[in-house]
């Protein structure tokens, strides 16, 4: 009797379990999370199409988060590509773009948007709200940032959410540093229920902790050295969440990683972008700054006590100098990331919706529109009554100013432009992401010279540095930290030089008196080459290190002061005589574009982050 009465309450407890397991088993539900596809590059193409296959056939992943990095260089064919590769997941599917999207988008960053639909999303699956946006960096190297039009997008999500919803949020970046505005976007979070956070861009599986908020960013689809890419499954659980990689087709690995899901305290402060420099030097004084509501990714155009400055919300605006209000304002159809050329009473200005555009500069009326095959990323030049200006189709051309008519075509351009020409001699000097530098004749359109790099890798192309030249020679910087000598007229190189030491990268400019070409380096200092020796050879060298800092920018000198930019916010203005710092400032904690002068010792900056601020120095 008593050993039945055992086997009665064994197979109670035993069934008790089982259906408590049952339950727990209920209240878990699966997703897979994929990360840097890298679409163009090695394998890529395979490796995704095995892991979409290998989610296909699993019944009990529900849906799948893709965190960046889709394409390895942004071009419209490997976005389509990846669509197309995409698509053939039979459960729902929500993406963002990464910097490879971004950074070297020939569209500007629209062909993301026109491929899939939006670069945000925003959905709900058992009760929790996935949120993912941007984080560029959108066309000029820097660390990452989500776009301002993108805070807007979450504010506006944010609003309509109870604030008990739980969250988890997706980027491509993780939310530390290596987003500039990174605190933005935590301190949105935290006024609602955020429990969770999902990233890529490592390639590796990582745990974080942001703010005491569970950080997980997963490993790259590539398959790298393996004979298989890879992605994670992600169980969540009322009160928990587990990652297991998945090599497809093959294994799934055990638990690499797993943490608590509850709703944060978000008391606790956390240290942000300090401004404390500012008071260091209190005779740089703001006159009048404002923020817009879109990025700002160019440099402006100042005349007759007007500033010009095009954002990546399609507008090109006109401000007062004096006090920042607007004068007048043109809406294009894409993001704009072009520095305008002014020449007597015209204002012409790329746009990345195919279009260059003249624009009446006291009226803001629209004179005429020119078409190209594709978005325009790079910046017209004026000279006489000639536009030159690059596109993203291949295609060099030169308009006529007054009516925005064809005057020549040079089709001819492997990969496209995104920098502002140098005209010098009667040449056209640029470069192209396609390994290229080009010298053009003025009045033809035809090639006088150009110049390979010598790399297969497109990324080391001299795309994104402002040319400089004097003394018939042609100076470059480029990411594969070599900065090259030319003969202006035939191209010959006359020196190259790479110098560990010296980590040249994108950043250069011509000192007033044309005997120093400055360059900034990867470490954050300026330095002055000689502009006539036979190799390379520093004669001047500012005294602040800046830090390590890859954005590209021009460094310029300015009645007596030489000035340098960093990706985080700030202004450097050493002294040209010496060297020593004079001033520095900081008027963002994002990406700064090149600035430009007003009388009496004043200057316009805007930043990437939108912001427009005219400084008293």
């Amino acid at each position: 009797m008593k050993t039945e009465m055992r086997t009665i309450i064994l197979l109670i407890v035993l069934l008790a379990l089982t259906l408590l397991n049952a339950a727990a088993q209920s209240t878990s539900w699966k997703f897979a999370h994929v990360s840097d596809t890298h679409i163009g590059s090695d394998t890529a193409e395979e490796d995704l199409r095995r892991t979409v296959k290998d989610i296909n056939a699993d019944p009990d992943l529900q849906f799948v988060v893709i965190s960046g990095d889709i394409t390895e260089f942004g071009s419209d064919t490997e976005l389509r590509l990846a669509k197309s590769i995409f698509d053939g997941l039979k459960k729902p599917w929500y993406i963002v773009p990464g910097n490879h999207d971004m950074n070297w988008s020939e569209s500007g960053g629209n062909s993301f948007r026109k491929v899939f639909g939006s670069e945000t999303f925003a959905t709900k699956h058992n009760g929790v709200l996935f949120l993912g946006t941007n984080c560029g960096p959108n066309m000029r190297m820097s660390p990452g940032q989500v776009p301002r039009e993108n805070l807007v997008w979450l504010d506006s999500v944010m609003k309509v959410t109870p604030i008990t919803t739980p969250i988890i949020f997706v980027n491509h970046y993780p939310l530390n540093s290596s987003l500039n505005n990174w605190y933005e976007v935590m301190d949105k979070l935290k006024t609602h229920n955020t429990q969770l956070i999902l990233c890529g861009h490592g390639h590796s599986n990582q745990h974080y902790n942001f703010e005491g908020i569970p950080g997980i960013m997963g490993r790259s689809n590539l398959r790298a050295k393996d004979s298989v890419g890879g992605y994670n499954i992600v169980t969540m659980r009322e009160d928990s969440v587990i990652y297991n990689e998945r090599a497809p087709g093959i294994i799934t690995k055990s638990v690499w990683t797993k943490d608590r899901l509850f709703k944060h305290d978000f008391t606790k402060k956390y240290p942000r972008p300090s401004f404390e420099v500012n008071k260091r030097f209190p005779a740089v004084k703001i006159v009048w700054s404002l923020t817009d509501n879109n990025d700002i990714g160019a440099g402006m155009a100042i005349t007759d006590k007007m500033v010009m400055v095009t954002n990546t919300g399609g507008w090109v605006k006109a401000y007062n100098t004096l006090d920042g209000k607007v004068l007048w304002s043109v809406k294009t159809r894409g993001k704009v990331y072009s520095t305008p050329s002014v020449a007597g009473n015209m204002v012409v200005v790329a746009s990345t919706d195919s279009y260059l555009y003249g624009i009446n500069k006291t009226t803001g009326k629209l004179k005429w529109k020119a078409a190209t095959g594709k978005p325009l990323v790079a910046s017209p030049v004026i000279k006489g009554n000639k536009v030159f200006c690059g596109s993203a189709d291949g295609h060099f051309r030169c308009y006529e100013l007054s009516s925005g008519r064809l005057k020549w075509d040079f089709k001819q351009v492997p990969g496209f432009v995104v920098t502002r020409p140098l005209l010098y001699n009667g040449r056209i000097y640029f470069g192209s992401w396609g390994n290229q530098l080009f010298a053009l004749d003025q009045q033809t359109g035809v090639a006088v010279w150009k110049w390979n790099d010598g790399y297969s890798n497109r990324m080391f192309s001299p795309a994104s540095c402002v040319p400089v030249a004097t003394g018939n020679r042609l100076f470059v910087v480029a990411p594969d930290r070599y900065m090259t000598c030319f003969n202006a007229s035939t191209g010959e190189v006359i020196w190259r030089k790479g110098n560990p030491d010296i980590r040249v990268r994108e950043s250069m400019g011509l000192s007033a008196d044309s005997s120093l070409v400055y360059v900034k380096t990867m470490d954050g200092d300026v330095l002055g080459m000689s502009a006539m020796a036979d190799t390379m050879d520093i004669k001047w060298k500012g005294a602040q290190n800046m830090g390590y800092d890859i954005s590209p920018s021009v460094v310029q000198e300015h009645e007596g002061l030489v000035f340098a930019l960093s990706n985080s916010g700030m202004i450097y203005a050493f002294n040209r005589k010496d060297g020593l710092l004079a001033w520095m400032y900081k008027v963002s904690n994002c990406l700064v574009n090149p600035i430009s002068f007003l009388k009496d010792r004043k200057l316009i900056v805007t930043t990437m982050d939108g912001k427009i601020v005219c400084l008293e120095y």
